[in-house]
C-alpha cells in the first residue's frame, strides 16, 4: 500500500471524521464503510435497497459487530431533497456511491437514471452545500470516455457518451465542475473503470460481468461472451477505488489539480483471458469445496456483441498517483483471488 494512503488512514485513526456513504448497501459503498469502521471512523449510510442489499450491510457488521453504535444507517432516496439534506447533516466528508448502474440497462429505460443519477446527484449537492462538507466525493465512470479511441484513457481526452448512463455521469461531471468553480466547494470525481470484488451482485439479467460468471461456473452454468472476447477491460479490484475515495476526501486540497481521476490499474485483460484467471481461481479452490461443480474443464460460449459496448478500455493512473499517492494494492490476478475465494465461501450469496 502507498505511503500515502497509509499516511491517511493513520490521520483518520487519530482524528476520526464523520461520512456520509450513499448508496452505502451497495457493493463499493459497503467496502466503503467496511474501511471506515476498520478505521473508528462514524458513518451515516443511506440506501434505498434498488441495488444495494441488506445482507451487505449485515455482512460489514458481522466483521465489525462493536462499532455498529458508530453507523447510522437511513434507508432513504435521493430523489427527495429533504431526505439528503438530513444525511448532511454534520457531515465532514461525503462518498457519494448511489447511482442506478448499467449501460444496457439504461439504453432500454433511461428515465429512471436520469431521476437518480442526474436529479439525485444535484439533490446530493444541493445538501452538501447547505450543510458546509467539508469535501465532496463522488463516483463518475469510464463511460464518459464514450467513442474516443484513445489507450490508455486521459482525463482531459473523452468522446461523445454512447448511452443514457454514460450522459448522466458526464452531467455529474459537469455539476461537480460548476458547482465547484460557483460555490466554492471542494469537489473530486472518480471515474472508475470495471470495479469488481466481494459481495458485488452476481444476480440479475445485468449483474456485472465477474460475479455472474463466478455463480455461473459455480452452478455448472455456461458463461456467456458478448463478440469474439477480444473485449478488454481495466478491472479494478474494490480495496483500490476504496483507496482512491480516502485520498480524495482526505488529501490537502491544494493536491487536488483535477476536477476528476480515473481509478483503475493502468492494465488491460480480455474476456477470453477474465473466463480462464476466474476458471482457474475457482479449480484450485475445488477440493475443499465440494459444492463447486467440476469447473477445470469449462469453456465459455459466445453470442453477438452487444450495443453500447466499447471494445477497449484502460486508465491512466498517472494524475491520482501523481496528485494524490494512489498505488493500486491489487492488481487483476490477485484481486480476482481474492474475490473467487470470498464467493466460495459465501455460496449463499450466489442463489439464482
Amino acid at each position: 500500500m502507498g505511503h500515502r494512503y497509509d499516511a491517511v488512514c493513520d490521520g483518520l485513526i487519530n482524528q476520526p471524521r464523520r461520512w456520509l456513504v450513499t448508496g452505502v448497501a451497495g457493493f463499493i459503498g459497503s467496502a466503503l464503510l467496511e474501511r471506515l469502521l476498520d478505521l473508528g471512523q462514524t458513518v451515516v449510510g443511506i440506501d434505498n435497497f434498488s441495488n444495494g442489499s441488506q445482507a451487505n450491510l449485515d455482512d460489514v457488521l458481522a466483521i465489525h459487530p462493536d462499532l455498529k453504535a458508530q453507523f447510522d444507517f437511513v434507508e432513504g432516496d435521493i430523489r427527495d431533497p429533504a431526505t439528503c439534506a438530513r444525511v448532511c447533516k454534520d457531515i465532514d466528508y461525503v462518498l457519494h456511491q448511489a447511482a442506478i448502474g448499467s449501460v444496457p440497462r439504461s439504453i432500454k429505460d433511461p428515465e429512471p437514471y436520469h431521476a437518480t443519477n442526474v436529479t439525485g446527484f444535484l439533490n446530493m449537492l444541493l445538501a452538501a452545500r447547505a450543510a458546509k462538507v467539508s469535501r465532496f466525493v463522488y463516483a463518475s465512470s469510464s463511460s464518459v470516455y464514450g467513442d474516443h479511441p484513445g489507450l490508455p484513457k486521459h482525463e482531459e481526452a473523452i468522446g461523445k457518451p454512447l448511452s443514457p448512463y454514460a450522459a448522466t455521469k458526464r452531467m455529474n461531471e459537469l455539476y461537480g465542475e460548476v458547482f465547484a468553480d460557483v460555490y466554492g466547494m471542494q469537489i473530486v470525481g472518480l471515474r472508475y473503470f470495471n470495479v469488481f470484488g466481494r459481495r458485488q451482485d452476481p444476480n440479475g439479467l445485468y449483474a456485472a460481468v465477474i460475479p455472474r460468471w463466478i455463480g455461473n461456473l459455480m452452478h455448472g452454468k455456461p458463461c456467456v461472451i458478448f463478440g469474439d472476447g477480444s473485449n478488454s477491460r481495466d478491472f479494478c479490484y474494490v480495496d483500490n477505488a476504496v483507496q482512491a475515495n480516502l485520498l480524495s476526501a482526505c488529501s490537502p486540497v491544494d493536491r487536488l489539480r483535477s476536477p476528476v481521476y480515473n481509478v483503475g490499474c493502468n492494465g488491460r485483460t480480455d474476456l477470453k483471458q477474465l473466463f480462464t484467471i476466474i476458471r482457474d481461481n475457482l479449480a484450485a479452490l475445488q477440493p475443499e469445496n465440494p459444492g463447486i461443480t467440476e469447473v477445470a474443464t469449462a469453456e465459455a460460449v459466445f453470442e453477438a456483441p452487444r450495443p453500447g459496448d466499447i471494445p477497449h478500455s484502460q486508465a491512466s493512473i498517472e494524475k491520482l498517483s501523481h496528485d494524490l499517492g494512489y498505488e493500486p494494492s491489487h492488481e487483476i490476478a490477485a484481486g480476482l483471488a481474492e474475490t473467487v475465494k470470498w464467493f466460495a465461501e459465501h455460496p449463499e450469496r450466489m442463489a439464482h
